[in-house]
Formats: structure tokens, C-alpha cells, sequence
């Protein structure tokens, strides 16, 4: 009786540990995740290989990314964080290892005993991505239009909702992709697409629907999607908002709120890593900051840690691929 007691406390005090062991992980892979985003992919590395350490495909993913982006090329340490995703099964690293023909190991024909070559990792990618996307996975159908480069699968990623694709099928078609027998004919599909991007969710979509909107007039639905996309912690989105708020007499119909249009583009100051966004905001915060009282200042910049507090990060949502 007593060892069946003492089993079962050593197990509680085990699952206790792994419980706290993948909440730090989260945590890590998360703060990894947002530095990323934000174009800080040196600061990331150590939060994204802390998270990548625990086995967490993702960050084994972003690891590879950052690792790669900082050094500017495809480092042993990046093909290891790629590799141990894609054996967990994770396409987009299946992805990248397919594109490495340049790898030296390649090259020489001598790469280490158990590396799967490109090609093997491109077939992976395909047989994962085709098994994923029968199951109606329209995400999975969207790398099913990397791999094959067949816009069937692209058409049918947005058509089963994978908001990503709706925005980049919509572009496409936007900037001449595809064939269309009436001008407003396409105008009406790009419209629909960014549409249902936009109430998917995506951010570059609800900006990209909100200037469809203000060509129409319908200056009510350009003001709600830029808010919306700006709540999202789009960086160009929250510029854009804020600087619009700054403007005492608005094109679009905004409200002029010196003290909150203060507060976001001071709230991008953060984003000095990369993408020049600092730079915008030095040039257009001093003009809003000349109306203002210094109580209005400090008030503004209460606002933006009670912003920055209750919204998900800054990011400049780049391309997973």
C-alpha cells in the first residue's frame, strides 16, 4: 500500500514537472514567435530553440528560418531544426529542405549516412500535403499549390476557406493572374476573395477588402476593416489607423483623437529590428505632438500600455514560406 502511495505521488510530481516544462515552452516558443514577427530573428533564436528543444515541430520550423535569415544562408544548425520538424511530419519544412539543392553535401555526394536528399523530401512534402489535403485541410491544399505549382490547388484553398490563399488568390487575380471574360467580372471575384479573407481573419486581407470599400465609397467599411486589422497588431495597419486619427480634418471620416493616434505610433518605436518603421513614426509623431498638451502625452502613453497589454504583439505577419 505505502509503494503504490509513493508511486503515486512520484507520478503527480512528474506530470506537475511536464506540465510546467511545456508551459515554459509555450511561453518561449510564443515570445520567439512574436520577435520573429516583428523582423527580430536574432533575439528569437534563443526563445525558439528553448521551445524547439521541448520537440514542438513549429518552433523547430522558426528556428530553421531564423537560424537561416541571420546568416544569410542554410547553416548545419538550421538543416538540423528543418530535419527534426519535418520527421515530426511538418510540411513547410519539408518544403524548405526540398529547395536545398545548393547543400554542399549534395554537391559532393557525400551527405551523411541517413540525410534524405531533396528530392525524398519533396516527395514527402507532396504524399504528407495530398494525405492532409483529402482530409479537406484547405491550408494543406495551399501547399499542395507550392509543391505542384498547379493553381487548381490554390483555387481550391480558397475556396475551402484558407484565408491566406483567398488574399494571395485575390492579388493575383488583381494584378492580371488568370483569365476573366469581363473586366468587372474580375473586379467582383477579386472583391469576393478579399472579402472572405478579410472575415477570415487575416490581416493584409482586411486591409486590402477596406481599400476595395473606399473606392466604392463605402467609407464606413474602410474605417471598420482598417480598425479591425489594426487590432490585429498588423504594424502597417496600426500606422495606418493611427496616423489617421492624427488628422484633424480626415479624408476617410475618422474622428480626430490626437491622444490615441499618439499612443499607436508611439506603440511601433518597438519595432526596431528590421522593416523601418521607426523611421515612419519619427517622422509623423512630432506633427501630432504639437497640438498636444503634455497631459494629453501622458495620457496617450498610458493608453498604450493598456493597447499593447490586451492586444496580441506587433507583427508584420510575414509569409510562413
Amino acid at each position: 500500500m505505502k509503494q503504490k502511495l509513493v508511486i503515486a505521488i512520484i507520478w503527480i510530481f512528474s506530470a506537475v514537472a511536464h506540465a510546467h516544462v511545456s508551459a515554459d515552452s509555450q511561453l518561449a516558443k510564443n515570445q520567439g514567435l512574436a520577435l520573429y514577427n516583428q523582423f527580430k530573428a536574432i533575439t528569437a533564436v534563443p526563445y525558439l530553440k528553448a521551445a524547439a528543444e521541448s520537440g514542438d515541430h513549429e518552433a523547430q520550423y522558426y528556428l530553421g528560418e531564423a537560424i537561416r535569415k541571420n546568416k544569410k544562408y542554410m547553416t548545419p544548425e538550421a538543416m538540423s531544426a528543418y530535419e527534426a520538424s519535418a520527421l515530426q511530419g511538418d510540411i513547410y519544412s519539408m518544403i524548405r529542405l526540398a529547395g536545398e539543392k545548393n547543400d554542399l553535401c549534395v554537391a559532393m555526394g557525400n551527405c551523411p549516412k541517413g540525410r534524405k536528399e531533396p528530392g525524398v523530401w519533396g516527395k514527402l512534402a507532396l504524399d504528407t500535403a495530398s494525405v492532409e489535403a483529402a482530409k479537406g485541410n484547405a491550408e494543406a491544399m495551399y501547399l499542395m499549390f507550392i509543391v505542384t505549382g498547379d493553381d487548381e490547388w490554390l483555387k481550391k484553398s480558397a475556396e475551402n476557406g484558407y484565408a491566406y490563399a483567398q488574399y494571395f488568390l485575390g492579388v493575383s487575380y488583381r494584378e492580371g493572374r488568370g483569365f476573366f471574360l469581363l473586366p468587372s467580372n474580375r473586379a467582383e471575384v477579386v472583391e469576393r476573395l478579399l472579402k472572405s479573407s478579410a472575415e477570415g481573419g487575416y490581416p493584409q486581407g482586411m486591409l486590402a477588402y477596406g481599400a476595395i470599400l473606399a473606392e466604392k465609397k463605402d467609407l464606413q467599411g474602410f474605417r471598420l476593416w482598417n480598425e479591425k486589422a489594426a487590432e490585429t497588431g498588423y504594424a502597417t495597419a496600426v500606422f495606418g489607423y493611427g496616423s489617421y486619427l492624427g488628422e484633424e480634418s480626415s479624408e476617410f471620416g475618422f474622428t480626430y483623437d490626437p491622444v490615441k493616434s499618439y499612443a499607436l505610433l508611439h506603440l511601433l518605436l518597438e519595432l526596431d529590428g528590421g522593416g523601418g518603421m521607426p523611421d515612419y513614426v519619427n517622422f509623423a509623431l512630432p506633427e501630432i505632438a504639437a497640438k498636444m498638451t503634455p497631459e494629453q502625452i501622458e495620457k496617450a502613453m498610458v493608453f498604450s500600455r493598456e493597447w499593447k497589454a490586451t492586444r496580441p504583439p506587433l507583427s508584420f505577419f510575414p509569409d510562413k514560406l
